[in-house]
């Protein structure tokens, strides 16, 4: 038998040393500035984020590294080394100002950049020059865009006049966990004068989050940015999206592996049924009178079956058991129950498949041929859907034969990648 490699992204230094020739090429000069910020792969609590509900993602090894300058002209110079972004890959604007707002267009992929500078609070910042280099898959489901956005804020936050440069971020930092959301102990952080700025990560999420949603037009719920900001090496993060309670969950064992199988089938979800989806779900809560479906009981819903379409049902119905599978999946992680973990993955992407229908045919073939591997725990469709990757749990020697079959029962050409728990964004050294 053939032995199968997964594909071996750049490291961070290499992104970090493309995207500085880049810079160098196209501004002149070297950058003062850097940063990276990383993809995620949920491994369970799909479609839950903007339900309000519960969400298991890990941040990834694959990154987003945004280099650059403070200029003082006032215009913004954006340049992607990205071969998959749409065209122009280099573009310039004036910053926005209270009588004229950034508006989204062309090439979409500076569209998450545009919208983190418009709803960034701790105005006014200067003109700058940048170069975007990433290793997270576009339309993969790898959470590319919240990447880019995180990295664009972590980046916007070095402009601020006052902050220490070289310093790493929360994650690698002093961090205090409340009752409700992450927040930073006294010297986690430099201070910015920039008044406005409160450094809470839920409010530095949630600007994210707005970018995504008016320059986008994606209504994403909450998990991609949290974890790209919160992500700790070794550790998936069980995140509350109603509360912002999170709590880190231990996966680091040498004998597990999680491995990422991407479809290569690309989709976008700003066009796609995602918003329908969202708004299904929210018309379901409405009829049983709850303001999302973390409230709802599956008792309820049944119960109220008569008050939705039987489409919308199903989809509430997998919403409701999703939250379910995720706290009893964050529990049998905790305490080693791999097993447990992988039935409950199944039965997330059956769910995915039947009641939510987001899935694919490509998504299923790559499912059911990983789950009929020995050494195999579970196998589930993770991101939003219509394509994208599949997120496998399996014993780390099972991977080569895992991949060899995968590839050889998936009418399609996978690619793999074998994860670890990374760290989520972070201010690099030049």
């Amino acid at each position: 038998m053939r032995v199968m490699a997964a594909w071996r992204p750049p490291q961070l230094e290499e992104l970090l040393a493309e995207a500085r020739r880049a810079f160098l090429e196209e501004f002149g000069a070297e950058p003062e500035l850097a940063v990276s910020a990383p993809g995620r792969v949920n491994l369970i609590g799909e479609h839950t984020d903007y339900n309000q509900g519960l969400v298991l993602p890990m941040a990834l090894e694959l990154v987003t590294v945004l280099v650059g300058s403070p200029r003082t002209d006032g215009l913004v110079s954006l340049l992607t080394t990205s071969k998959n972004a749409d065209e122009p890959q280099r573009l310039q604007f004036p910053l926005p100002t209270a009588q004229r707002s950034l508006e989204p267009g062309t090439p979409q992929w500076a569209n998450y950049v545009k919208g983190v500078i418009q709803h960034y609070p701790a105005a006014p910042l200067p003109g700058f020059s940048a170069v975007v280099v990433s290793s997270v898959p576009l339309g993969g489901g790898l959470s590319s865009s919240a990447s880019l956005e995180v990295a664009t804020y972590t980046f916007l936050q070095q402009l601020c006049p006052g902050i220490s440069y070289r310093t790493r971020l929360p994650s690698q930092a002093s961090v205090l966990r409340t009752s409700s959301l992450t927040v930073l102990r006294e010297g986690g952080f430099p201070t910015s004068p920039c008044a406005a700025d409160s450094g809470s990560i839920a409010a530095r999420a949630q600007v994210c989050q707005r970018a995504e949603h008016s320059f986008a037009g994606v209504p994403c719920g909450i998990m991609d940015q949290l974890i790209a900001l919160l992500g700790q090496k070794g550790h998936a993060l069980l995140i509350d999206c109603r509360s912002l309670e999170t709590s880190l969950v231990p996966l680091s064992d040498p004998k597990l592996a999680v491995l990422i199988t991407n479809s290569n089938v690309h989709h976008s979800l700003g066009s796609s049924e995602y918003p329908i989806r969202r708004r299904q779900c929210e018309e379901v809560a409405q009829a049983l009178g709850k303001e999302s479906l973390r409230e709802v009981r599956l008792e309820e819903l049944e119960a109220g079956r008569e008050l939705m379409s039987k489409e919308g049902f199903r989809r509430a119905r997998h919403v409701v058991g999703e939250i379910q599978r995720t706290a009893q999946a964050a529990a049998a992680l905790s305490r080693g129950d791999y097993k447990a973990f992988g039935r409950l993955m199944v039965e997330s992407h059956y769910s995915l498949r039947d009641d939510f229908e987001v899935s694919c045919p490509e998504l299923d073939q790559l499912v059911e041929a990983a789950l009929s591997v020995p050494g195999v725990y579970g196998s589930r469709m993770t991101g939003g859907g219509f394509g994208g990757c599949t997120v496998t749990l399996l014993e780390a020697s099972a991977a080569s034969r895992a991949m060899h079959h995968i590839q050889e029962q998936y009418s399609g050409t996978a690619t793999f990648y074998l994860s670890q728990a990374a760290d989520g964004a972070q201010v690099l050294s030049l």
